[in-house]
């Protein structure tokens, strides 16, 4: 139930994305998550997050109808956390007025499904505010997202799907290595 491209075809999820504010060729927004636990007995200091309690960091690619997947094949959006590479494209830390600005801002409307995904996720699984357990936490955990997974697909199937042809006008060549170099080429083809 967590895999990739899932139940529906990988053309349909980029044009789903697409239609949010251009941004072509998009498979998932990738986004992390603290999952608050109970201290564990063992390795305690392996657990303390950042923030200063203890947690799990928990991962999280969806695509546009909040299905959290695995792998993929074509572009992930992620924040300013994320370094840049050719398939996870990031904002530009200092955009210059024009393209980059209009990137970013597509950047950000686009990869907000990830963030509204987990707190859709959140809310729904009240037991991931916080877990009183340590030694089950990530089997709890993938449960919820399997579960999560199968009530949002199960509300798709009263969707109607409209497909469009997808706009692959200029696509980003196979052999750019560099993810800052694959993001200028995106900002200037498309915005």
């Amino acid at each position: 139930m967590v895999v990739f491209p899932g139940h529906k075809p990988v053309r349909n999820i980029k044009e789903e994305f697409h239609r949010i504010a251009g941004l072509p060729n998009v498979m998932g927004c990738v986004d992390g998550t603290q999952i608050p636990i109970t201290a564990p007995a063992e390795n305690e200091a392996d657990y303390v997050n950042r923030k200063s309690f203890h947690s799990i960091n928990v991962q999280m690619h969806s695509n546009v109808s909040s299905v959290i997947t695995g792998e993929f094949d074509g572009y992930l959006l992620g924040d300013r956390g994320y370094q840049c590479q050719p398939s996870l494209l990031t904002p530009y830390p200092d955009p210059e007025p024009g393209t980059q600005q209009r990137f970013n801002v597509a950047h950000c409307r686009t990869r907000a499904r990830v963030e509204i995904t987990i707190g859709i996720l959140k809310s729904r699984f009240q037991c991931l505010q916080k877990l009183r357990v340590t030694e089950r936490a990530c089997d709890i955990i993938v449960a919820c997202v399997v579960l999560h997974n199968i009530a949002i697909i199960r509300g798709e199937q009263h969707l109607a799907v409209q497909i469009n042809d997808p706009a692959d006008d200029h696509p980003i060549p196979a052999d750019v290595q560099d993810g800052r170099a694959a993001r200028d080429l995106m900002a200037r083809n498309y915005f």
